[in-house]
């Protein structure tokens, strides 16, 4: 299997993954957050705040899909590498808050590390196609 079939199976399990873990934050917020490794449910109505996340995460799915499906793919790395910002932040901010520690590395920061390794994969498939050609010998014939 070649690095670009193996980076666009990577990426798009990625996009379908936040794009399901948006949904059911937005659909369902209260049954979702436990898993987050937060320690208490939000005081008062915080439903809001978990529907925020949800939107979030869901258009960060709908970029990467996109950036797949036109086949921008050097974009798309530098996408990927930038939303692993995001999973990175949700990690300090369990540990933070004296949240889970298992789940603020095993499921954030493995998240985030495997967003960014999708997308340096991905700008090493395509840092080829952006260098400039060799210039022709002039010893070759016409």
């Amino acid at each position: 299997m070649s690095l670009k079939n193996v980076n666009t199976v990577l990426a798009a399990a990625g996009a379908l993954f936040v794009l399901c873990l948006g949904l059911s934050f937005i659909l369902t917020p209260e049954t979702s957050t436990p898993g987050v490794g937060l320690p208490n449910w939000p005081d008062g109505d915080g439903d809001g705040f978990l529907v925020m996340k949800g939107i979030r995460e869901f258009a960060m799915g709908l970029v990467i899909g996109i950036l797949l499906v036109t086949g921008h793919r050097r974009a798309l790395g530098w996408v990927l590498l930038m939303e692993a910002v995001a999973p990175f932040g949700d990690m300090i901010n369990v540990l933070a808050h004296h949240g889970s520690v298992a789940a603020a590395f095993g499921i954030h920061g493995l998240t985030s590390a495997l967003i960014a390794i999708t997308g340096l994969l991905i700008l090493r498939e395509t840092g080829n196609a952006h260098k400039a050609p060799a210039p022709a010998s002039a010893a070759q014939p016409a």
